[in-house]
């Protein structure tokens, strides 16, 4: 464990080196985005610039930035958002991400992209390689249970953990339901925590997410 946690930290090193030498200066922000109004923008290169927004960010393309992103990557409205299609912007400019980022671009691709990737690489991945085909066995399992999309320590019942669940994990659903889950049970999987309807009782108490949004 001692040699990974080394591994780690020398990795964290060498992006933090790598990244003061890269260029991503602050520029004016205000840009309209599918996210909203940009709060902060910084630019990577000409035509390549990142903005964040009070809820969300991406990466915004000019047009001939875009063209250069490979045709199967590509978005057609030159917006890039920064969970997982950021990937894709690092995967056509590699030079202007770290050698960490470049990783985590790669991985991202294979993971949320697999088809596109595979056909781009030209290579067949395994179920070790990418994690998409899991979680669409998952999806698939639990259409119909209720699967955790946030979770908070509660304050209001000590040793257990509220969570907000809806059916099949999907977020943005009318239909939430509040759990208690013991802290002891509470341990996350690969996919996300599955209700257990014969453990876990819905909850209708004071929310520590109420006290969580306060403070925020």
């Amino acid at each position: 464990m001692a040699e990974i946690h080394d591994d780690m930290a020398t990795e964290k090193a060498a992006h933090e080196t790598e990244l003061r030498t890269l260029k991503r200066p602050t520029i004016p922000a205000g840009a309209s985005t599918p996210w909203g109004r940009a709060q902060v923008s910084r630019q990577f290169a000409d035509g390549i610039i990142l903005h964040s927004t009070a809820s969300h960010g991406g990466l915004h393309l000019a047009e001939k930035a875009n063209s250069a992103v490979q045709a199967l990557f590509r978005n057609d409205g030159e917006f890039y958002e920064e969970d997982c299609e950021w990937a894709k912007v690092a995967h056509a400019f590699p030079q202007l991400f770290t050698a960490y980022e470049r990783r985590l671009a790669d991985r991202t691709l294979r993971d949320y992209f697999p088809d596109a990737y595979e056909r781009v690489m030209g290579v067949t991945l395994n179920g070790s390689q990418s994690h998409m085909p899991d979680r669409q066995e998952f999806e698939k399992r639990h259409r119909n249970d209720w699967v955790v999309i946030a979770a908070l320590n509660t304050d209001h019942q000590p040793g257990f953990v509220e969570c907000i669940a809806t059916l099949g994990g999907i977020r943005g659903g009318i239909n939430e339901r509040r759990f208690l889950v013991p802290r002891s049970d509470y341990v996350i999987g690969r996919h996300g925590f599955v209700i257990d309807p014969q453990k876990h009782q819905p909850y209708v108490g004071p929310s520590s997410f109420v006290t969580w949004a306060a403070r925020q």
